[in-house]
């Protein structure tokens, strides 16, 4: 019987100019498809498969989207043939500090003047959640951001927020005023009665702190909405 020798899958193999790391040391990150960053992550690929094979097979499974990708599993990651508990926590990872860097602030703290200032980072921090959590953002006497922080986690349809651990957070952070938010998978921006019942909730409880609820904002990837920008709050 003939013996025939199969190509190595290995990345050593490849010439040098291929090769993700050295590709990167020559050419910076920027030069790299992310197939060829994920694989720099990955580190290594299967007995059959090279590193970058693998991450090929993984971006799929976001339809090459990273921002699909950033809403799936470790589960969902291990489907990949190749891909054990090891690589999905490397790749959760990675995906959480681009999610993060994304909705970081700058090292001055910003002025929220408008709906329009805080929506971007509220998107930017829910958007990957398939169900519904509530978020608080905590401005100073100045309407400078001190600490923003998800209160809780609920289902796909609801989530609910108790307002003294709320205003028990806003006193630690010496707040003097607060923005609410809570994302809405489904992507329908419209508040429901139980929304506008709990800001109501919330808004009275402060009021006996002296802590003023300027907003209310639900997002989705579809936009915002902004209670006080329609006149409801």
């Amino acid at each position: 019987m003939e013996n025939v020798n199969k190509p190595s899958t290995s990345i050593k193999n490849w010439a040098i100019d291929d090769r993700p790391r050295e590709k990167l040391l020559a050419k910076g990150p920027a030069a790299l498809s992310n197939s060829e960053l994920l694989a720099i992550l990955l580190n290594n690929g299967s007995k059959n498969k090279s590193a970058v094979e693998l991450a090929r097979e993984i971006l799929k499974l976001g339809s090459d989207n990273l921002n699909e990708l950033g809403k799936l599993s470790l589960h969902d990651f291990k489907q990949v043939k190749g891909i054990g508990q090891a690589k999905s926590i490397i790749i959760a990872a990675a995906l959480e500090l681009g999610r993060r860097r994304q909705a970081s602030f700058a090292l001055e703290k910003p002025v929220v003047r408008s709906s329009r200032d805080i929506a971007q980072y509220l998107q930017a921090s829910l958007k990957d959640y398939n169900y519904e959590v509530f978020a608080v953002v905590f401005l100073n006497r100045a309407n400078k951001i001190n600490h923003f922080e998800i209160i809780s986690k609920g289902g796909i349809t609801g989530t609910v927020a108790d307002p003294r651990i709320i205003l028990k957070k806003a006193l630690e952070e010496d707040a003097t005023s607060i923005v609410l938010c809570h994302n809405h998978p489904s992507g329908n921006l419209h508040p429901s009665r139980a929304d506008e019942e709990l800001t109501k909730k919330i808004k009275d409880a402060a009021g006996y702190f002296d802590i003023k609820i300027i907003d209310h904002i639900i997002v989705s990837e579809e936009g915002f909405y902004s209670f006080a920008d329609e006149g409801i709050l």
